[in-house]
């Protein structure tokens, strides 16, 4: 009997090991394998973002030069002007420039004698054609050569007020021709640095985060298959091991995808008008000090109210992706007649709309409810040739239903869910937050989208 015993428990633990030890073994390696993803990306999209802001440095740049000369071009093309005269009023208007906190614009002749430097008077008149900065390079001579060039950018060491700490610059200069002038100015890449910094600390963040999430999910699924070894076959480890896989590496791809969007959204765009704009409205106060003709100082305000205009726009857009404000100030009811007033209006589909929900609905239930009822009123539009909706949401004991039923000419459950994005992002939409998505389709009959959430009771204390 004992030995029956021993041989049962020794059959027993042969095969726990038999499950646990390949389960141990492909966890490792693919918590591994993701982390050492994790960082190639991560690695990866720090050098775009660096790329980007640099990017972003250079086209401003160029931008504030182009400014300073369309400022300063109505004297250089004034040929009834003489040279001393034109140079003097040249060096006052580029000495007045500013932008930003510290920006400021730069002027050496053509032998390095510097003729303008607003923050550091003390170099006026000075031969810089041999000074090197803190890395031992000829910035003078690099900058001028770029300048005849066409313009060109250069990197190097300056000191940055008000503390005058040395900090790294790149700066873009191009030639006043008139002269044989080299008019430049530049950028700290401080802020830069600092932003990459956050960005390299939040994803690392992220990645041990994620580590730390697949660390306990790995536990609790060794822990349940030490407990149930003997109900757990070979055939579902490997299952278990690639839904795990598949969790993690979709999670890692949303949040990298959605902050990459963000950020072009934000840098790319946003930065870029505004930056754009506060330089239209000072070119329009410098013409309006000079007294240039009245439209042309309109003009230059009239584009940078559509530049206003436009960002105005941009934000409003960034803002709704993220979540609507109509939810927050009139709540899901009047969000969704909003909603399908808009799409009446524009399709000429008529829908039949009924709202008969009495509890007080978590956030992420009625934005996910919202954004449900976008998309599916979206693929009416784009794919079904409906005459008619009807869109209903009621509330059955701790339960919200959402259907959309159309009349339109349907398709085929496998041929349309498999590829259809919009179908899959409901999907996906209502299970992240519990729920369950329902679809059903027939051609010519139409098609229901269906959505069960359900709402958890309040805590009594």
């Amino acid at each position: 009997m004992n030995n029956k015993t021993g041989l049962s428990v020794g059959l027993k633990s042969k095969i726990i090991l038999l499950a646990v030890v390949p389960l141990v073994i492909s966890t490792v390696i693919i918590i591994y394998l993701n982390q050492q993803s994790a960082r190639d990306l991560a690695s990866d999209e720090l050098s775009i973002y660096e790329f980007n802001l640099i990017h972003a440095k250079k086209e401003a740049l160029k931008s504030h030069i182009a400014i300073a000369m369309s400022t300063i071009r109505p004297i250089l093309e004034d040929t009834t002007m003489d040279n001393a005269t034109a140079q003097k009023k040249v060096k006052a208007i580029i000495n007045g420039l500013r932008y930003g906190d510290d920006g400021y614009f730069f002027v050496y002749d053509s032998n390095g004698v510097s003729l303008v430097h607003p923050t550091q008077p003390e170099l006026v008149g000075q031969n810089l054609w041999l000074f090197k900065d803190t890395l031992g390079n000829y910035l003078i001579q690099h900058l001028m050569a770029k300048a005849k060039t066409g313009g060109g950018f250069h990197r190097y060491i300056w000191e940055k007020p008000p503390l005058m700490e040395q900090e790294e610059k790149i700066g873009y200069a191009v030639m006043i021709d008139r002269w044989h002038w080299m008019l430049g100015t530049g950028l700290y890449l401080d802020d830069v640095y600092q932003e990459l910094a956050k960005a390299k600390a939040t994803m690392n963040a992220n990645i041990r985060r994620s580590f730390f999430l697949v660390s306990v999910v790995a536990s609790i699924t060794l822990v349940f298959v030490i407990l149930l070894g003997l109900a757990i076959n070979l055939h579902e480890h490997k299952l278990a091991d690639s839904k795990l896989k598949a969790l993690v590496q979709r999670f890692m791809r949303l949040q990298v995808l959605e902050k990459r969007r963000l950020s072009r959204e934000l840098h790319d765009g946003i930065n870029q008008m505004l930056v754009s704009c506060k330089f239209r409205i000072e070119l329009a106060g410098n013409k309006l000090q000079r007294g240039d003709d009245e439209a042309v100082i309109k003009a230059e305000l009239i584009k940078a109210e559509d530049l206003i205009n436009q960002t105005i726009n941009d934000i409003r857009q960034v803002s709704h992706d993220l979540r609507p404000t109509v939810l927050d100030d009139l709540g899901l009811n009047t969000a969704l007649k909003s909603l399908i007033d808009q799409f009446q209006e524009r399709t000429a589909i008529k829908v039949r709309y009924s709202f008969k929900v009495m509890a007080e609905l978590p956030d992420e239930i009625e934005i996910a409810l919202y954004r449900f009822a976008q998309e599916a009123l979206t693929n009416i539009e784009k794919h079904s040739e409906a005459s008619n909706v009807i869109l209903q949401v009621w509330q059955s004991h701790q339960r919200v239903i959402f259907e959309c039923l159309d009349d339109g000419r349907g398709c085929s459950h496998q041929s349309t869910l498999s590829p259809g994005i919009g179908l899959i992002n409901m999907r996906e939409r209502i299970e992240l937050i519990g729920g369950d998505f329902v679809f059903q389709s027939q051609k010519e009959k139409g098609t229901k989208v269906s959505a069960i959430l359900s709402i958890e009771p309040p805590i009594m204390d």
